[in-house]
């Protein structure tokens, strides 16, 4: 039963409005129908086994949305943007169509075969059936039938392969296989020493290979489903007297007004986000576009097993594909608002995911500023200040084992902090050891249970961040952090530190790897200053800096050379989102954002983005079994002189 006070919350402060598309609104349900239906009426509709890999909103113009954007709010006033999207079609077999769809002349205006390298990403049906092949292939069912597992409970799992230098690839996947026996946790109880090959787009197993047995990991002890999640929670009423309305995409709440969107890869899109300046009396620009753009997951065991296990999630799968449907009072508190999200399937059918995105208030307990005085003569004691109050926009993808779960939380002080906590389970290995002591070998994780290895890897989360504070002229700041002798005062101070503002020109000088010297980061508008003379801008608190530790001519390494580095810098390119490439699977990192870098453009006082790397290094351990506790990773957008003074008086 839904509590009152949640009835009445909805009806207070939630508008849902219907309107004209906003530019960057996702495609509808009705526009990917009809996407399909102009492909399909074209002559690639003749073409047998057509399947759709990419289906997304061509990204308009950038300047054509600004002055949408700043145009009067009278719908018949703005400028006119055709709709169009751009579609990835795999035909005949080996064949790569890159489509832009025009949405209002209800043709094709752009088809180009891709002939690079790289493939489009997997659809959930090529995963599906691959899936299933092992299950009806003798040789395996004979290595079932040898370990003395019942094949009826064995569930297979497709991998992407990666790239190890071979001039000419296949789409192909490599299925893992784990035993269900006694358990839910599928991947607690994995079949070692098996490795199956499959052709993609032949789909059949190529190569298979036997290699050793190892002791199947018991069940007990494995199942993470706790008598406490099964129980019923009362909603929350965490409702503040802020409130916040959506209208379509466009959300509102506080000072802040931005549009939420959701694609197949990138799942959870924030843009055109945009602060109100009390003191102007106006809105002012900050956040463009920003999502995931890739994230990078190398296991640290190169046996023959697992040594290809270094997954592109975004790329590869996508994590609006993988999105969950968000669970009330689990993933989102009661009083929580939700979104659907929408996308296009195999076949170029429309494809749902209910709730996949929740907005909701979050009052923390933390404060969000106070001040206690006693040092005022008129006054005895002064205490002042307010509690933090959020608005936050979520969103959770399950990759195979692990639930990413993506937060963008917007502050009253003007600041964004875009988090994500890691949980799931641990890809986990089968070994003959039950304890510690008696390993005597190599192995590349923790023993987390008996015979259970979960091996080390790694978490690298890069997000696209284009920022523009107040317009698209900025600049990148790094403000050096330098110590001083002190001098010519005549005090018995020693030493100070002073600020060394540092403006990148070009792309080169904005490829930052942090934790070398104390710095602050900086997306400034050179154009615009304070009333005191201050550059306005936005700062970067960055995470704990993260860094391959992958040699640079380790394959995988070479596809994703960008996690060098934790912040880069490049000019606008609306074709440069992705900073894995396009073409994820199986590429050879000759496309991406350590290529585009090397162009070495302009970048001062031009229209540039932000790229910034999180992540973790991830040395499994025994709390970590058999379900792993959310581990939080996450950065800062915060306002750098871009008030005059503190927004939340």
């Amino acid at each position: 039963m839904i509590p009152q006070c949640l009835i009445l919350a909805f009806f207070l402060r939630f508008s849902f409005i219907n309107s004209l598309p906003h530019p960057l609104d996702p495609l509808s349900p009705a526009e990917i129908n009809k996407t399909r239906h102009i492909v399909h009426e074209s002559y690639l509709g003749a073409i047998p086994n057509l399947t759709y890999h990419f289906v997304d909103v061509e990204e308009p113009d950038k300047n054509n949305v600004l002055n949408w954007l700043s145009s009067n709010s009278n719908t018949k006033e703005k400028p006119f943007i055709p709709r169009q999207a751009k579609v990835v079609v795999r035909a005949k077999g080996d064949e790569t169509h890159e489509l832009v769809v025009d949405l209002t002349k209800g043709s094709i205006v752009s088809d180009k075969i891709y002939t690079g390298h790289g493939y489009p990403p997997m659809t959930f049906s090529e995963l599906f059936r691959a899936s299933k092949l092992p299950l009806k292939y003798p040789k395996f069912q004979e290595s079932i039938t040898k370990r003395g597992l019942n094949l009826s409970e064995v569930s297979c799992v497709p991998l992407t392969v990666g790239w190890y230098g071979e001039k000419s690839t296949r789409r192909a996947l490599k299925v893992v296989s784990y035993y269900r026996g006694g358990s839910v946790n599928v991947w607690a109880r994995p079949i070692e020493g098996i490795t199956v090959l499959v052709d993609v787009d032949s789909m059949k197993i190529t190569m298979y290979n036997d290699r050793y047995r190892a002791p199947m990991p018991k069940a007990e002890g494995t199942n993470y489903q706790s008598s406490s999640s099964k129980k019923k929670t009362s909603a929350s009423c965490n409702v503040s007297d802020i409130g916040f309305t959506i209208k379509d995409h466009e959300v509102k709440w506080a000072n802040w007004a931005f549009h939420v969107g959701f694609n197949a890869r990138a799942g959870l899109i924030i843009s055109a986000a945009s602060i109100f300046d009390a003191r102007k009396n106006k809105y002012r620009r900050v956040l463009y576009g920003g999502h995931v753009s890739e994230t990078f997951v190398p296991y640290m065991d190169p046996t023959e097993e697992w040594y290809f296990k270094t997954f592109l999630d975004a790329g590869e799968f996508g994590f609006g594909r993988a999105a969950d449907s968000l669970k009330p009072e689990v993933d989102c508190p009661g009083n929580a608002v939700y979104m659907d999200g929408y996308m296009a399937g195999p076949k170029g059918e429309v494809q749902q995911v209910p709730r996949a995105i929740c907005i909701f208030e979050r009052r923390s307990g933390n404060v969000a500023w106070r001040h206690f005085e006693i040092n005022n003569p008129t006054k005895k004691v002064i205490r002042e200040g307010e509690p933090e109050i959020t608005l936050v926009v979520r969103m959770v993808s399950t990759v195979g084992n692990y639930d990413y779960v993506l937060d963008w939380e917007f502050s009253r002080s003007g600041s964004i902090k875009v988090g994500v906590d890691l949980t799931g389970v641990l890809q986990m290995k089968a070994v003959p050891y039950t304890h510690n002591s008696q390993i005597k070998e190599r192995v590349f994780g923790t023993l987390v249970s008996e015979n259970t290895i979960a091996n080390n890897h790694d978490h690298y989360i890069t997000y696209y961040l284009d920022l523009d504070i107040d317009d698209n002229h900025n600049s990148f700041i790094n403000a050096k952090m330098q110590r001083a002798r002190a001098t010519g005062f005549g005090t018995p101070r020693k030493s100070y530190w002073t600020v060394v503002r540092e403006s990148a020109k070009r792309e080169a000088e904005a490829r930052i790897q942090l934790g070398l010297e104390p710095a602050d980061l900086l997306i400034v508008n050179p154009n615009i200053r304070t009333r005191l003379g201050n550059q306005v801008g936005y700062r970067l608190i960055g995470a704990q800096p993260v860094t391959s530790l992958l040699s640079d001519d380790d394959y995988p390494e070479r596809r994703v050379s960008y996690t060098k580095y934790q912040v880069w810098v490049t000019a606008y390119n609306k074709s440069e989102r992705w900073a894995g490439g396009f073409y994820a699977d199986r590429s050879h990192g000759d496309d991406g954002l350590a290529i585009w870098s090397q162009r070495n453009r302009e970048i001062e006082n031009r229209d540039i983005v932000l790229w910034h790397t999180i992540g973790i290094h991830h040395i499994p351990y025994q709390e970590d079994f058999p379900a792993m506790p959310a581990v939080h990773g996450g950065f800062e957008l915060r306002p750098a002189n871009f008030f005059e003074s503190c927004p939340l008086l």
